[in-house]
């Protein structure tokens, strides 16, 4: 049952020191909303903010922002501007890829807004910009988004995001005229465009036009098939199933041979069905028939196909499956080792692995029949990536950083396994020797050992009076590696500590490393990272006093809860774009995918769950709460903005002392892809700037 009430309030903050002053917030209405669910009474008494686009719900977003802008400036938000605007404007390059003699790769070169898309004929030649997103719109809003060429190296497709939304529009470029066809695909979301061997079309998800497009549930994609030149309207359906609304696809094509892998799985479990065609009809045959495990193909020819799977493999294993007529046998070509897979792919003639060791890459080439042939020797310690290519390359790039090293690009001789320097980031005014990182381990609230990476000025004089970034993320099998960005190079820059912890729930560890933050599990990656600020702390690193947490996503609700839980733990919290209405996350958007890491709501256990973190439904009365700096986007459809306006409101209402509790929304962006340069610059300006006015004006 519910009961509904309106109510209109200020909410007016008195610390729990009667010296503190008080805080005013804008009207927020307030409903009286109450259900009984699994015999829990739960109020929900801001839900009408889940209209996010309602004239009334952006009204009260516009006086949050003002009171925002109020409060935010200060000198140092002044001084991380200016130094980002500086440091931006360096040339970066994404991981180039081959087909043919043509490389293909982004330039950022930090005066743009958006990177764009550039191409090399042949090894010698000058680049060209085939697609300039800049030219999209005025404000550098409307990004390039995800490109596939085809394998002919003729026509490249590529999607474009209005505003930061996940839906895409493709369109076709014939990359020898530069000229756009008139292909045109439609309300396509969480799709590659997989090209036929042939390059006579490609094949993508879509979902039916919903009526509501950042707020409705995404559910019963169709796979597509669309031959160049044809309208959508006459696209090939290759797959749907009504029964099962929450199934999505994809489909892969070896090489070489007339075989098609159609894989299926379920929301974000990596568990995947798996079929093969064997002609071009399209007829599919299951091979894997249960979620059971993970099925990732990595290459195929003629007559075997190549998975990454963890069946029986926590850490994973490369599988082979020959085909002969209508045969299949499974071999296994490189067993499990100690240490999990962070990545796999078949480029050349060689199978390589990227093998995390305590969070550090390393990699190793394998031929095809599984023989170990030898180990990539380099010096530098931190995360390799790239290594992509196909059965018949002769080149390959990878990429290497870690916190304090800027990206260096190499090409990858696959005869000879030698590779050379083919791009260096220069980052103005950094010199990597005056910077470090170290690896360090501490004990979690079980006494598990978990890895934090601690990175700061060389030299620098650390105490408990430092400021420290402590950043975490912990969900979804995802790993927080090594890596350089200008986001945590500028607090590095300006005299804090930046400090990453690879909680439980990433894929540091492998599958078993996942299965231990997820689920029933979920409170172990809240007591990791709460751990993480403590041992901090005991080595001198920082204190309450002077430690802020940030984390984005499934990060934002890992900062909320914690800072829930702990609140003497941090000075600010800065949860992004967060996951924080736990009981209905699965009402928007793909939210529902989520429910393979968090639980479902409609169920007892996982509700009960649910609600013992759920940071909407944690908040205390008259307990004093870190200042708090919660950002969202408007235009957010896949963590939908309401769960940050919600929080904030809650929060606003019921904080138990003077600290502020703020929220940031930006416009004409997303959950974070595509966002203009100018938009990230002023983000973290403004997040990293009160943070530290806050630490330091304590």
């Amino acid at each position: 049952m519910i009961r509904l009430v309106n109510v209109c309030f200020l909410i007016i903050l008195i610390g729990c020191d009667s010296k503190s002053e008080q805080m005013k917030y804008p009207d927020t209405k307030k409903d009286f909303i109450q259900e009984s669910v699994f015999g829990e009474k739960i109020d929900d008494p801001y839900r009408w903010l889940e209209d996010f686009s309602s004239v009334e719900a952006l009204a009260w977003v516009k006086k949050q922002n003002e009171l925002t802008d109020s409060l935010i400036a200060n000198n140092y938000q002044k001084k991380i501007k200016a130094d980002l605007e500086d440091v931006w404007i360096t040339s970066d390059i994404s991981i180039p890829i081959r087909r043919g003699n043509k490389t293909f790769y982004y330039l950022d070169d930090g005066i743009q807004q958006q990177s764009i898309f550039m191409m090399k004929q042949c090894d010698n030649c000058q680049p060209k910009i085939l697609i300039d997103p800049n030219k999209f719109s005025e404000d550098g809003t409307v990004s390039l988004s995800d490109i596939s060429v085809s394998p002919n190296g003729e026509y490249l497709a590529y999607s474009i995001s209005d505003g930061g939304s996940d839906w895409r529009t493709w369109k076709v470029l014939e990359i020898d005229t530069e000229k756009t066809t008139d292909d045109l695909i439609e309300w396509s979301k969480f799709s590659y465009a997989t090209w036929e061997s042939d390059s006579s079309g490609f094949y993508y998800q879509k979902y039916n036009k919903p009526e509501e497009a950042l707020s409705d549930i995404n559910r019963s994609p169709q796979l597509f098939f669309h031959k160049l030149g044809d309208k959508q309207e006459d696209d090939v359906l290759i797959y749907e199933d009504r029964q099962n609304p929450d199934y999505s696809w994809s489909i892969s094509v070896p090489e070489k041979g007339s075989y098609r892998i159609l894989s299926i799985g379920e929301g974000t479990d990596e568990r995947n069905f798996l079929s093969i065609s064997l002609d071009k009809d399209l007829n599919f045959i299951p091979l894997i028939d249960e979620f059971k495990a993970t099925y990732r193909f990595i290459g195929g020819n003629e007559d075997t196909l190549w998975f990454f799977s963890n069946l029986d493999a926590p850490n994973g294993k490369i599988l082979s499956l020959k085909i002969e007529n209508l045969n299949f046998k499974w071999s296994e070509v490189i067993s499990e080792k100690k240490f999990p897979i962070s990545g796999a792919s078949i480029a050349g003639d060689k199978i390589i692995i990227n093998y995390l060791v305590d969070t550090i890459s390393k990699v190793e080439f394998y031929d095809l029949n599984g023989n170990f042939l030898e180990q990539l020797s380099f010096e530098g310690k931190g995360t390799l990536a790239g290594f992509s290519g196909k059965l018949g390359n002769e080149v390959s790039y990878f990429e290497f950083s870690n916190f304090t090293s800027p990206q260096r690009i190499f090409e990858l001789d696959l005869n000879t396994l030698e590779y050379k320097l083919y791009w260096e980031t220069i980052i103005k005014g950094l010199k990597v020797e005056n910077y470090e990182s170290n690896l360090n381990f501490y004990k979690s609230k079980d006494g598990t050992d978990i890895p934090i990476h601690i990175a700061h000025k060389k030299g620098l004089e650390i105490s408990s009076e430092t400021p420290v970034l402590l950043y975490g993320y912990g969900g979804f099998n995802i790993s927080i590696l090594p890596y350089f960005s200008k986001t945590f190079y500028m607090w590095i820059k300006s005299g804090g500590v930046l400090a990453v912890a690879n909680l439980r729930g990433g894929g540091e560890y492998g599958d078993s490393w996942h299965k231990s933050g997820m689920l029933l599990n979920k409170q172990n990656v809240f007591d990791d990272f709460a751990f993480a600020a403590k041992h901090l702390h005991s080595e001198g690193i920082g204190s309450p006093d002077t430690t802020a947490s940030l984390g984005r996503s499934n990060g934002g609700l890992l900062v909320a809860a914690t800072m829930l839980q702990y609140p003497d733990l941090f000075k600010v919290a800065i949860p992004q774009v967060g996951v924080l209405d736990m009981l209905r996350f699965h009402k928007f958007t793909i939210g529902w995918a989520w429910e393979s890491d968090y639980g479902e709501p409609e169920k007892q256990e996982d509700f009960l769950n649910l609600l013992s973190y759920s940071p909407y439904h944690n908040i205390e009365k008259d307990v004093c709460y870190p200042t708090t700096l919660i950002t969202t986007s408007s235009r957010d459809d896949r963590v939908v903005p309401s769960h940050s306006y919600k929080f904030a409101a809650r929060l606003q209402e019921l904080q138990g002392c003077s600290n502020p509790i703020l929220l940031r929304v930006e416009s004409r962006a997303g959950h974070g892809a595509g966002t203009s340069k100018d938009k990230q610059i002023d983000e973290i300006a403004d997040i990293f700037g009160y943070a530290l006015n806050v630490i330091k004006e304590k």
